[in-house]
């Protein structure tokens, strides 16, 4: 059995750096035997690849993309509180797109972010989600995703 960050590896994908807050929270919070990941934006290297909302200003490819940084970005905070290896489910996430009238693809988009954290934790990694369209996100992002996780 491989380690979640050699299955991510043979992806070719490693790890971030975690996002530093963007306001007053912490990345991720343990309680007991559950990780609650404060809501992540698809942030690399400190800048927003793409800003506005799905279906006007990003593609919802663009967007599918972006929430494959999401995924990214929340197994980063993740690993700032316990060791990823000791993540028995990846319990819930909660997907955000900033959409434009009309658009309702919101599931499709979140789907990067729940593909990567299938590939990264395996049956670990399936979970219940939601994907909800709204007007607009911070820093004017395309899409948020957040998660609850349950550590063995």
């Amino acid at each position: 059995m491989s380690t979640v960050e050699e299955r991510l590896s043979a992806l070719g994908l490693t790890v971030p750096e975690v996002v530093p807050p963007v306001a007053d929270y912490q990345p991720a919070v343990l309680v007991d035997n559950i990780v609650y990941v404060s809501g992540q934006l698809p942030l690399v290297g400190g800048e927003l690849p793409a800003e506005g909302q799905v279906g006007a200003e990003v593609t919802p490819e663009q967007a599918y993309e972006l929430a494959k940084q999401c995924g990214l970005n929340l197994i980063a905070a993740l690993k700032t509180v316990v060791d990823l290896d000791s993540i028995v489910r990846i319990a819930k996430v909660g997907g955000f797109v900033a959409s434009a009238a009309g658009f309702t693809g919101q599931p499709k988009v979140i789907n990067g972010a729940s593909e990567i954290l299938g590939q990264a934790f395996g049956e670990a990694g399936i979970h219940a989600r939601s994907a909800v369209g709204v007007s607009a996100l911070p820093l004017n992002t395309p899409v948020e995703v957040d998660l609850i996780a349950h550590i063995g």
